[in-house]
């Protein structure tokens, strides 16, 4: 295969909704190169980028596939990408290694919510960008309608390359940018290039005009030249469009019937000669802050930006060469863990099929076999020039649920095929809870949990259930309360004997000394769950022998880890023991645990115990013709609204929430706002529960251990 250089190669992500008709352009993209024979389609199951069996099942992506493409001495890298939300750690790793990103819209709809989701990760990393308005052919297609929503979306900086007419009943497109229009036959493909039409003149002259001026506008040079001559040549014209792009200040807008082979071959030529290569980019940043130049004499350091197992072939790693160059058989270094890797085979993927190469240079995109230290977000780096590339930044989980093997013999087979399903797709997050005793799984919606079970059934041969977790509720007090505990026992020879008297009061930060006891000593306890025992030897005139208050501490200590309510974990309560009695022969350690802990338990079940459930904080993002019914379903899970900000045409609400009622939360808010809405949580305090819950819970025994 041909190798090419730095300035020849052209990385390419496709995102876009749902049914957008990214994979099909990407099989027309291939097609048109002659890479392909024939055109596979979605519903044959026969496209180069959609070869999983479960896509062919579900009849959509759920992978992120590169592919690759050469279109007129230059090479196209191409990653297709899944439409879908709950598949957005596939979409964010291939953005992070795109020089540029297409987004691609459904002709009929415009900028939908998918890719509105979607371009919050391009704006985050400012990546160039350009829309592809495709499926111009369909009866109900709007492209004016469309462009308006992107001009929504971007501002005023999109700028129409192309728009499409019918001439002739024949489906045509006018170029703004060559003063061109295509023709195309109804089978598509290469079309006839004419003259404008004289009907389409002035208006194809105004929008070339204004994109002259926004081309002018992003150099300086340009711009000089368009006062002195009032206009631009094509080549200038590239030249600013390429830094309008780079700047993040310009947005070219094509149209295309991916479907038909109508305007493909346009767009790769763009892409070929405007649009930016890994060169051109901002340079990436290692984890020390230093800067990563894209060389091609510099030592190699790759970036690991996804990983597949496939079962008879192991771990494929991905990489994009971010320095240097990388041949078969290189040794480099993984900067997490220090390990040698050994490249014994590097290929260019397209799909399923695997080309070996040579070598790789810096911008490339290539793939390896069974590394057995690296993952992704890895670095691997020539051994005499360690750095550390910056990880992509996952968003959190939007689910978690509890999962266990249907047959407990497979437990360690789910064990391990979870931990590659994370190795795989790093926003599947796995954990096990002590507290719990359970194994959870965090994800991103329902979808993204039933294509999880689906790899572990068909991949791994492992059956497993989905429950809801546990909620780890904590238990206190709201009033103090005394109690006295005599444990005796006597069985021939030693016996056992031990008294303990002590008070106990809710704790909180910064309250003052406890009033009325000789206070002999203060122990803090930072609590492993939260929260703190505080405890007091207020012991006079010896009663209890001081070796003995330990064995009191640890009796206490061992009740904290099974409140009496619910066996849930105990927090935030001070203990002052004050008096006691003990045995010259009888007393010992033990004795004292047993007394301790019985005194302890009596106490707190006398004063006003309290369940605290974990609440989170939860903020949503809602369209404003929907946040009246989101609102109404909030305070249906007891959620309490504590502001409300406003963006755009959105409303973001911040609210407190209890984590046991937001269980089934991101399904019904999609159902809501048809999937318009976001959230995110992360954990805010423990509070006390409804006294109605709480006898509910307590009643039912709904035990966290």
């Amino acid at each position: 295969m041909k190798i090419y250089d730095d300035k020849h190669i052209k990385n390419v992500v496709f995102v876009g909704a749902h049914n957008s008709g990214k994979t099909t352009l990407a099989e027309t993209m291939l097609f048109e190169a002659g890479l392909i024979n024939r055109r596979g389609s979605i519903e044959a199951k026969n496209t180069v980028s959609d070869y999983h069996e479960i896509e062919h099942e579900k009849g959509n992506s759920v992978f992120a596939t590169p592919l690759h493409t050469e279109w007129r001495n230059y090479k196209i890298n191409i990653i297709d990408t899944p439409g879908l939300d709950d598949y957005i750690g596939e979409i964010i790793s291939s953005i992070r290694v795109a020089d540029t990103v297409v987004t691609v819209l459904n002709a009929q709809q415009g900028v939908e919510v998918g890719t509105e989701i979607i371009w919050n990760y391009i704006d985050k990393y400012h990546k160039p960008t350009l829309f592809v308005v495709n499926q111009i052919d369909h009866p109900s297609a709007n492209f004016e309608n469309s462009f308006k929503t992107v001009k929504s979306l971007v501002g005023n900086n999109a700028v129409k390359i192309q728009y499409p007419i019918i001439v002739d009943g024949a489906q045509c497109i006018i170029d703004v940018l060559k003063m061109k229009m295509y023709k195309f036959s109804p089978e598509g493909g290469k079309p006839q290039k004419l003259e404008i039409p004289e009907d389409q003149k002035e208006t194809a002259a105004e929008l070339h005009n204004e994109l002259v001026e926004k081309a002018a506008e992003n150099d300086e040079g340009l711009m000089e030249l368009f006062f002195d001559k009032g206009t631009l040549n094509e080549d200038e014209m590239r030249k600013g469009i390429k830094a309008g792009m780079l700047n993040y200040d310009l947005f070219p807008v094509f149209c295309m019937s991916a479907i038909n082979d109508m305007g493909s071959g346009r767009l790769m030529g763009f892409i070929d000669n405007v649009a930016p290569a890994a060169s051109e980019l901002n340079p990436e940043q290692s984890v020390e802050g230093k800067e990563i130049a894209p060389k091609k004499d510099a030592p190699a350091a790759l970036f690991v930006f996804k990983t597949v197992h496939q079962p008879n072939l192991g771990q494929i790693t991905f990489f994009n060469v971010k320095r240097g160059e990388v041949k078969a058989n290189d040794k480099l270094v993984n900067s997490r863990n220090g390990e040698t890797e050994v490249l014994n085979q590097l290929f260019i993927m397209d799909g399923k099929e695997r080309q070996p190469v040579s070598k790789l240079t810096v911008g490339d995109i290539g793939a390896t076999l069974k590394l057995k230290f690296t993952d992704t977000n890895d670095t691997l780096a020539s051994p005499d020039s360690q750095i550390n590339i910056k990880p992509i930044q996952y968003p959190p989980a939007r689910i978690r649920r509890a999962v266990s093997a249907v047959n407990t013999k497979d437990e360690e087979k789910l064990s391990d095929a979870l931990k590659k399903i994370h190795g795989q797709d790093p926003t599947a997050v796995i954990s096990y809870s002590k507290e719990s005793r359970q194994l959870i799984l965090e994800c991103q919606g329902e979808l993204h949990l039933s294509t999880i079970d689906w790899i572990l059934n068909n991949i791994y041969g492992v059956e497993a259930k989905f429950e809801n977790p546990k909620i780890s509720f904590r238990e206190t007090i709201q009033r103090s309360s005394a109690s006295n505990y005599r444990h005796k026992k006597q069985s021939g020879g030693s016996g056992q004997f031990g008294e303990v008297h002590m008070k106990i009061e809710p704790w909180y930060e910064g309250m003052q000394e406890p009033e009325g006891f000789n206070i002999r000593g203060k122990e803090e306890i930072d609590l492993p769950w939260g929260g703190k025992l505080v405890f007091y030897n207020c012991i006079v005139g010896g009663v209890i022998d001081q070796r003995y208050l330990p064995s009191i501490m640890k009796g206490i200590l061992e009740v904290m880890e099974e409140g009496p309510l619910t066996g849930s974990y105990i927090r935030d309560v001070r203990v002052m023991v004050y008096d006691g009695k003990m045995h010259s022969v009888d007393s010992n350690d033990i004795s004292f645990k047993i007394a301790g802990a019985h005194a302890f338990k009596e106490a707190f079940l006398n004063a006003n115990p309290k369940l605290l459930e974990p609440t989170l904080e939860l903020t949503v993002k809602v369209p404003e013709d929907v946040v009246g019914n989101v609102m109404t379903e909030l305070q249906t899970r007891r959620a309490i609204i504590q502001g409300i900000d406003s963006a755009n045409n959105y409303q973001i609400l911040k609210c407190i929430a209890p984590e046991a009622e937001l269980f089934g939360f991101s399904t019904d808010l999609r159902s809501l706002t048809k999937g318009r809405a976001t959230f995110k949580t992360s954990f805010s305090s423990y509070q006390p529960v409804p006294n109605n819950v709480q006898n509910e819970l307590v009643n039912k025994k709904e035990l966290v251990k």
